[in-house]
């Protein structure tokens, strides 16, 4: 097996393997391994707010506030926080905006 395959193999588990975090589906695990997390200790590691500011960064735009939203629920599950629908992010950054 070539390595480009070997990476595809690789890239193609952990994109599934992160869909099996609440609030990731194909869109947010594939902006995930564009962003270089392929786990979720590393995932665990990541800083909402950097995230969204890096794939914004990598769309050039800036992107819909909610995306960092899902990205502060995706990562507080990865630090141990219970699941929570991504949408009581969005309520909370909203309650500090004020």
């Amino acid at each position: 097996m070539s390595e480009h395959a070997t990476q595809d193999a690789r890239d193609r588990l952990a994109y599934l393997e992160l869909q099996k975090i609440p609030n990731v589906g194909p869109a947010v695990a594939d902006d995930l391994l564009r962003l270089g997390i392929r786990t979720v200790e590393e995932l665990a590691q990541q800083d909402p707010d950097d995230l969204y500011a890096r794939l914004s960064a990598l769309e050039g735009r800036k992107l819909d506030p909610c995306v960092r939203d899902v990205f502060a629920a995706v990562t507080a599950y990865a630090k141990g926080e219970p699941a929570r629908p991504w949408w009581e992010f969005s309520r909370e950054r909203k309650g500090e905006l004020r």
